[in-house]
C-alpha cells in the first residue's frame, strides 16, 4: 500500500460539487479504495434520510476514475475523461446512506482493453457491506472529440 500523493481533484476529471468522493485511502496498482463522509449539503443529500443508495453507482464510477487517474499520474500522463457505459449486478443492502456515515469504496479492474475497462466495486458503510456492482467504463483516446460528438447528437447543436 502506498499513500496517495495526489488530491482527488487531480485524479477525477470532474468539478466540485460533483466530485463526490473525498480521498484515496489505498492504492496498490490492483486495488484502489476511496472514502467519503455523507454530509448535509452534498449533492443528492436529503435532510432526514441522507443519500439514496443508488448514488453508490456514482461513488463507484468516480472511484474507477480515480483508479485510472492514479495509473496516469504514476506514468506521467494526463488524466483523461471517461464515461460510464453500464452497471451490472448492482445490489444494495441498505436504502440510504445516513448523514455522517463513513463510506469506503473499493474498485479493482477485472478486464481491460485499449479503451474499455470492467471494474468490480463494493461500498462499505461504517465498515459493513452496503452495495456492490460491476461497472463498465470507456476512456476514448480522444475524449474531448467523443464528448463533443455525444453532445451534438443529444442536442442537435454544434459544439
Amino acid at each position: 500500500m502506498r499513500p496517495c500523493a495526489y488530491p482527488i481533484e487531480w485524479l477525477v476529471p470532474h468539478a466540485r460539487p460533483m466530485i463526490l468522493i473525498d480521498e484515496v485511502l489505498y492504492w496498490d496498482g490492483a486495488l484502489l479504495k476511496t472514502g467519503l463522509t455523507v454530509r448535509a449539503g452534498m449533492p443528492f443529500f436529503r435532510a432526514g434520510q441522507g443519500v439514496p443508495a443508488h448514488v453508490a453507482i456514482e461513488f463507484m464510477a468516480q472511484s474507477c476514475g480515480a483508479f485510472i487517474g492514479m495509473e496516469a499520474m504514476e506514468k506521467g500522463e494526463d488524466v483523461r475523461l471517461g464515461f460510464l457505459l453500464g452497471t451490472r449486478n448492482f445490489a444494495s443492502q441498505i436504502p440510504w446512506f445516513a448523514e455522517k456515515a463513513r463510506l469506503t469504496i473499493a474498485a479493482s479492474m477485472s478486464f481491460r482493453d485499449a479503451e474499455v475497462g470492467v471494474f468490480e466495486c463494493a461500498v462499505d458503510c461504517d465498515d459493513a457491506p452496503a452495495a456492490q456492482a460491476s461497472l463498465t467504463l470507456h476512456r476514448p483516446a480522444d475524449a474531448g472529440k467523443a464528448f463533443n460528438a455525444m453532445r451534438t447528437s443529444a442536442t442537435g447543436a454544434a459544439p
